[in-house]
């Protein structure tokens, strides 16, 4: 009896296996975005209205707040504490920014917005940068497709990934 045992399982270990069946993969989904409405050309609002003047008088008051107390000027504190954690700050804003973006939470966006570009000006501050350069190098952009704007960099002109 034992012997008709070990022939049964003889028999089954030199039985093909079964083909394994085919599963079709649906290709994923692009994912969907949100249609907007176009939005409109800016034009200059009434005087005094918000306009993006802004950003030189906060850069103004960012460098005014340079050598202030850490204790009561939040730019002097970010500034105080050097390069490393004033660029850690505005990687968290942008974040902050991003994924109110995708969220779709208009309100919180502008806050995050409005954060992130307060940050930027306190890099740009720290490294001893002025707006007007910025501004004249999208000046120099302005009208020209990104793509061939990539194409007509310098050569000495690159940005470093980090890996």
């Amino acid at each position: 009896m034992a012997k008709k045992v070990v022939k049964a399982v003889a028999v089954k270990a030199k039985a093909k296996p079964k083909a394994k069946p085919v599963v079709k993969v649906k290709p994923k989904a692009k994912p969907k975005s949100r249609v907007m409405a176009p939005l409109p050309v800016l034009t200059p609002g009434p005087e005094g209205a918000p306009d993006a003047r802004i950003l030189d008088r906060l850069w103004n008051t960012v460098v005014a707040r340079k050598d202030a107390d850490p204790e009561t000027s939040h730019s002097a504190r970010l500034l105080s504490r050097g390069t490393a954690k004033i660029a850690q700050k505005f990687g968290e804003e942008a974040v902050e920014c991003l994924i109110e973006a995708v969220a779709g939470q208009r309100g919180a966006l502008v806050a995050e917005s409005a954060d992130v570009l307060y940050h930027l000006l306190v890099v740009w501050v720290d490294a001893g940068l002025r707006p007007e350069l910025v501004w004249a190098e999208l000046q120099r952009r302005e009208g020209m497709s990104g793509i061939a704007e990539k194409l007509a960099r310098p050569a000495g002109v690159t940005t470093k990934k980090i890996p």
